[in-house]
């Protein structure tokens, strides 16, 4: 159905309000955990990095999805109080506290799971067969890092809070600050520069710490100067209500599981391509960090999406959420084409950054991965806003059955089928991974749909009126 014009242009402000410092803020944060494995000196404390990030962004991501939906029930209590009853902003104002407060008390147990999590899997390391040289290395390195996930996941709470507002203007200036801040910590702490004690590796985990701990208290400052946000932001953990806290929990543990999900079906595919071989497992990484980083757009418009779905569905108004993920479909298929372009037309200069000239095999492969990617994109972007959409119907646990269908039953198989008994190699994986993305996508959107038609046919009938005399 076509997007009248009108709503198109309301549509499109709603969306750049939010998706535009998110996906900057998101893109900076991709900066943010570079920052970490650059300046490793020699094989060993590379590896060790490396590695120990994979473990923390995997359960720091988990962590993040635990309280990603708050910015929805935010957002929907924040909507109720532009409600005609005089009585609905004193109410609305304290479900936000109460919400506040329970994502939170919410964080805070996830961090605290999440860091004796890290540490155990700092004992069993040497478990998952990795060189013996390494083990005490990323040991250390985890031990410093597990602390700063308690205050990365208030962060993440408050960050969620003053999206709901639609205020996430300080997110940018604070994340671009923790990037420069972790660098310089980095420097410092690993050489001992400045006057500061020489740590080595686990210098890094230290100043990850710090700097999340620093963002957080930012973030709490600026909150409290804005005078639309500072009366709601409640942090009295402790008086938490159960009910909230429960509610919070069930529908953040399937977006956990999602993003868990997700991590793991890309891990795997990175361990199918490793065995074609070090040149096509160093191409695979390097598109795939390209999609990475572009994804970080769709991740914005996700969110700015998913926000405003539960703000139009909390005033009844079926038809504009139905608008609002045509507008951001049509955004996202915008910027994609772009990059697609770009891909096709300039892949020697897209690839320079990660792969040098003189690995010639690797460049063939990645060069022939950017056509997939081209296409792969639109899907990957669409999956994602997917996936925002029906947390925004409050359907979180239809995205994970849903994932879980797309990438494990479909896109596995898939990408396995395609790069072994059609010895398609490293481009079947790929083709794999764009069937698997396609499926996803494509249902997620079908589930939203038919969430917007349930949710209008269940909405009270107009009350009838009188024709006058």
């Amino acid at each position: 159905m076509p997007i009248p014009i009108r709503a198109l242009l309301h549509d499109s402000r709603v969306l750049a309000t939010l998706a535009v410092p998110l996906a900057l803020t998101q893109l900076a944060q991709v900066a943010l955990t570079t920052t970490d494995t650059l300046g490793l000196m020699g094989t060993e404390a590379l590896a060790a990095g490396g590695l120990t990030m994979v473990i923390f962004n995997q359960l720091r991501t988990m962590g993040v999805g635990m309280v990603t939906t708050v910015g929805n029930q935010v957002a929907a209590a924040a909507a109720r109080a532009e409600s005609a009853d005089p009585e609905a902003p004193v109410q609305a104002d304290g479900d936000v506290r109460d919400l506040v407060r329970a994502a939170l008390a919410l964080a805070t147990l996830a961090g605290l799971a999440g860091a004796v999590l890290m540490i155990c899997i700092g004992h069993g390391v040497a478990w998952l067969g990795q060189d013996f040289a390494m083990i005490d290395a990323t040991k250390s390195v985890l031990y410093a890092m597990a602390p700063g996930l308690i205050p990365c996941l208030w962060f993440q709470a408050i960050r969620q809070f003053t999206v709901g507002m639609r205020r996430p203007q300080a997110l940018l200036q604070i994340t671009i600050a923790s990037i420069a801040l972790n660098a310089a910590l980095n420097w410092a702490l690993i050489y001992g520069a400045w006057g500061m004690p020489k740590l080595g590796l686990p210098g890094i985990g230290i100043s990850t710490s710090l700097v999340y701990l620093l963002s957080c208290l930012a973030l709490y400052v600026s909150t409290i100067r804005d005078p639309q946000l500072a009366p709601l932001l409640d942090t009295r953990v402790w008086k938490t209500r159960s009910t909230t806290l429960r509610k919070l929990t069930g529908l953040g543990t399937p977006i956990a599981a999602t993003y868990g999900s997700e991590a793991g079906f890309f891990f795997v595919v990175a361990l199918i391509v490793g065995t074609f071989g070090s040149a096509a497992l160093a191409a695979h990484t390097a598109v795939n960090q390209l999609v990475y980083i572009v994804f970080q757009i769709a991740v914005g418009l996700s969110h700015a999406a998913s926000i405003n779905v539960s703000r139009e569905l909390a005033m009844g108004r079926i038809d504009e959420a139905r608008h609002l993920k045509n507008t951001t479909l049509a955004f996202a298929g915008a910027v994609m084409a772009v990059v697609g372009a770009v891909y096709t037309i300039a892949p020697q200069w897209v690839l320079r950054p990660f792969l040098s000239p003189a690995e010639h095999e690797a460049i063939s492969i990645a060069t022939n991965l950017l056509l997939i990617a081209a296409v792969l994109q639109f899907f990957d972007c669409a999956q994602n806003i997917g996936v925002g959409l029906l947390r925004g119907l409050g359907d979180t646990k239809g995205g994970f059955h849903i994932t879980l269908i797309g990438y494990w039953t479909i896109g596995l198989p898939a990408a396995w089928l395609l790069a072994y008994l059609l010895d398609l190699d490293t481009t079947g994986v790929w083709l794999g991974l764009l069937t698997g993305l396609a499926t996803t996508a494509l249902l997620l959107l079908r589930r939203y749909n038919r969430g917007l038609v349930a949710r209008n046919s269940d909405a009270p009938e107009p009350a009838p009126t009188t024709a006058a005399p």
